[in-house]
């Protein structure tokens, strides 16, 4: 979720749209991103968080951009602005859907062994033109389905050179059709799951730090200075502790 000068704009994870408007995601079909990122071991499927993704984007295009938002959020779920987290069911009231609804799209799935949690990184572009960078945590319901419990965003700056214009004819690779899945080690009797690091970058939130049911995968959030927005998270993969996605990002309002 990211806020624009004009309006608090929400940005998660989704297929990117077509212009003007359009419903219809760019890339590949839904099955063309099943079959390409199917294949981690147990309850853990990429696939299954883009295809959440592809109806959440479906849906800000369709219904609006914060009636969306709240039909895809979990409980208490926190919305990271420039002043620091907010739960989004606090800034509802005072939201309207804007006329243009953001475009997204992920470059990274990182899952749990087990798949109760998730994060997301990817890309945006505002209604305004602007592109940027956010992170989206996602927790799976008893109903097995995906809810977005964390949302943070911000554009680049300096923001980069527009796009070159695309002939008929030229061929286009679109964010989704580079989407990387990354799950945790599953352990067993044969690979045993170390104590997560004391010094690593997710180590030093001390109590803020969120878990997977299963501790492959933490990660956690901070507010650093005053227009500083930070998340960093770390899994289990292969025998170590990976840290899979940190950034920071600067409000531009």
């Amino acid at each position: 979720m990211k806020k624009t000068t004009a309006a608090i704009t929400l940005v998660t994870l989704g297929a990117m749209l077509a212009a003007c408007g359009s419903p219809r995601p760019r890339g590949p079909s839904n099955a063309i991103i099943a079959r390409a990122l199917t294949g981690a071991p147990g309850e853990a499927q990429p696939s299954t968080l883009v295809s959440t993704e592809i109806a959440y984007a479906r849906a800000a295009q369709e219904q609006g951009q914060f009636t969306a938002g709240s039909e895809f959020a979990a409980a208490g779920a926190i919305f990271h602005t420039r002043n620091g987290g907010v739960p989004f069911a606090t800034l509802v009231p005072a939201l309207e859907d804007p006329a243009t609804a953001t475009e997204w799209g992920p470059r990274t799935v990182l899952m749990s062994c087990d798949g109760s949690v998730a994060l997301t990184q990817g890309r945006f572009k505002d209604p305004d033109g602007f592109v940027g960078n956010y992170v989206t945590a996602w927790s799976r319901q008893s109903d097995l389905t995906y809810k977005w419990t964390y949302d943070v965003a911000g554009r680049d700056n300096p923001q980069p050179p527009p796009r070159t214009e695309f002939e008929d004819g030229d061929i286009v690779v679109t964010a989704i059709d580079s989407v990387q899945g990354l799950v945790a080690t599953c352990p067993s009797e044969r690979i045993v799951l170390p104590p997560a690091p004391e010094d690593s970058p997710v180590a030093l939130g001390g109590e803020n730090v969120k878990t997977s049911r299963d501790g492959t995968l933490r990660w956690r959030w901070e507010h650093r200075g005053a227009n500083d927005k930070y998340v960093v998270a770390e899994y289990f993969y292969n025998g170590a502790w990976v840290t899979a996605i940190e950034e920071s990002f600067e409000s531009s309002s």
